[in-house]
């Protein structure tokens, strides 16, 4: 088996936030905001709570920064669907399973719901910020596809505002998810499937 090569210091340092901002995942899901503490982040690590102060002045900045860090399937959700290409139908059905497999089948964009949830009145900025950079955009693409379905005549009529209604089963599942884990038995991919049908054939209709 060939030797792990050993990380030099400068490299250490480099990946030094990235480990604090996993280990504070970790800490926050399992605690909370108010019991999570920086010293047990910091013990997550390896290193001192001074350590996590140098590169997060505050317990607020490091979550504030864990909840931008977990993000990044959203970031990936939207730069793919600048890609999609086909049929209004095709991409519409393109960008649902893109949802499903980058964000409602990701641990960490489940829990992010959960702290959404959770904190959400702690950090009301916080939200609304995430919403504006993801969320808003994520439903302005799905609306952007139907709008283009209804003027190909692809879809029957003009789905005004129905972006909403379109992702909310994928939101659904990661409810469940969250509530349950993987003691559910439902099938998720025929969740998935089930969801797709239905939208399709009410557009269609």
């Amino acid at each position: 088996m060939p030797k792990e090569k050993k990380l030099t210091r400068a490299e250490q340092k480099a990946l030094r936030p990235l480990q604090i901002l996993e280990a504070a995942f970790e800490e926050f899901v399992k605690n909370g905001y108010s019991a999570a503490r920086v010293e047990d982040v910091a013990d997550r690590v390896g290193v001192t709570k001074g350590t996590v102060y140098v590169y997060f002045e505050t317990k607020e900045q490091l979550f504030e920064a864990m909840i931008q860090h977990i993000s990044a399937p959203f970031r990936k959700v939207l730069e793919t669907s600048e890609t999609l290409e086909g049929r209004p139908s095709e991409r519409l059905q393109q960008f649902l399973e893109l949802l499903y497999d980058q964000i409602v089948d990701d641990r960490k964009t489940r829990e992010l719901l959960r702290f959404v949830i959770a904190e959400g009145a702690r950090f009301p900025d916080l939200v609304d910020r995430h919403h504006e950079e993801f969320i808003a955009p994520i439903i302005g693409k799905i609306q952007e596809i139907l709008d283009d379905g209804a003027v190909s005549k692809e879809f029957s009529r003009k789905p005004a505002e129905f972006a909403d209604v379109t992702m909310s089963p994928a939101l659904a599942m990661v409810i469940i998810r969250l509530m349950f884990d993987d003691r559910h038995g439902m099938d998720q991919r025929a969740f998935r499937d089930e969801h797709l049908k239905l939208v399709m054939k009410g557009l269609k209709d």
